[in-house]
């Protein structure tokens, strides 16, 4: 049986570790993120990885740097036959890499080359991708640059936010694992080399990227709203105060042409259209204001007094 060193530290990557230990294999350590403090307590939480790996009985290393060389040695006692990469967190060194007699390799949210980096599925929703995936690659040390040993495609629906395609994906990258296991350790793996031409990047998201910029086209906006559900989200301000938007929808029976990108059309009953670039109308369903509870449309119309024509903008106005 191969002896497997598994590398995750998010929710994404507990179906696979999770996946792992129920088909009996040989999980022999689980390297995941350093615990960290969290809310408002700053109450130490430990990553959903590693409270799996405790509940199975499996030992657990938290190197602040994988490039350690005590950490290195720790694993190296192992004797890992394989690595298996799912959202750790960081880049791994050569010398972790290579520490495998099998190597090692990732289950990526993407189908490489294209969006290699952190945010893969949260990118693909921003730029209207119909279609996202799972790729099983072997790590280089260029980021996810490595050949592909097995990719499975999902298809994206215009409605689907960041999370919903993230939690089917994780579990598609679990099956698809496991048959890669098989054949790497059975040596009848293919590797297909990727078209580095191809390539395009997913960096990490930041707080920033939620801006909502009205001069884009509507669907734009739409799929900021559901790239960024739920974190960090895509947000915009009304007289001063700011609005997290949840859920919306492009109104192609509405156009507002005549009033700049941002303007608030229509406010009334569960409709409120906003204008945004290009004669494009966009619907909000549900928002939330900062500091109160998420609200559906309707609710939030009824509890206070939106004018028409007011507009929503990037940055909060000045006194």
């Amino acid at each position: 049986m191969v002896n497997i060193a598994f590398f995750g530290t998010p929710t994404f990557a507990v179906p696979t570790l999770d996946r792992l230990v129920t088909t009996g294999a040989n999980v022999s350590v689980v390297v995941t993120q350093p615990d960290r403090r969290r809310g408002r307590g700053h109450r130490v939480a430990f990553s959903p990885v590693k409270k799996l790996a405790l509940a199975s009985d499996i030992p657990v290393l938290q190197p602040n740097s994988a490039k350690d060389s005590n950490f290195i040695a720790q694993l190296t006692d192992y004797a890992p036959d394989l690595g298996v990469v799912v959202a750790y967190g960081q880049l791994l060194p050569d010398s972790v890499l290579n520490a495998p007699r099998l190597g090692t390799i990732n289950v990526h949210a993407s189908l490489l080359p294209k969006y290699r980096g952190a945010a893969p599925i949260h990118r693909a929703v921003i730029a209207g991708e119909r279609e996202t995936g799972i790729t099983v690659i072997r790590l280089v040390k260029r980021m996810d640059a490595g050949p592909m040993l097995a990719r499975a495609v999902r298809p994206v629906r215009p409605d689907e936010s960041s999370d919903e395609i993230e939690k089917d994906l994780a579990g598609i990258g679990a099956d698809l694992l496991l048959s890669v296991i098989g054949d790497v350790s059975a040596g009848r793996c293919s590797e297909v080399p990727q078209d580095h031409s191809l390539a395009t990047v997913a960096p990490r998201l930041s707080r920033e990227d939620g801006s909502i910029d009205w001069n884009r086209p509507a669907e734009d906006v739409h799929n900021l709203v559901r790239g960024l559900h739920p974190w960090p989200h895509a947000f915009t301000y009304l007289h001063g105060d700011r609005h997290v938007i949840l859920r919306t929808f492009v109104d192609i029976e509405s156009s507002f042409p005549q009033h700049p990108p941002g303007t608030i059309c229509v406010a009334h009953g569960d409709r409120l259209l906003v204008s945004c670039g290009s004669g494009t109308t966009i619907g909000i369903k549900e928002l939330q204001t900062a500091g109160r509870r998420p609200l559906a449309t309707r609710a939030f119309l009824s509890g206070r007094s939106i004018a028409i024509f007011s507009a929503f903008r990037a940055e909060p106005e000045s006194p």
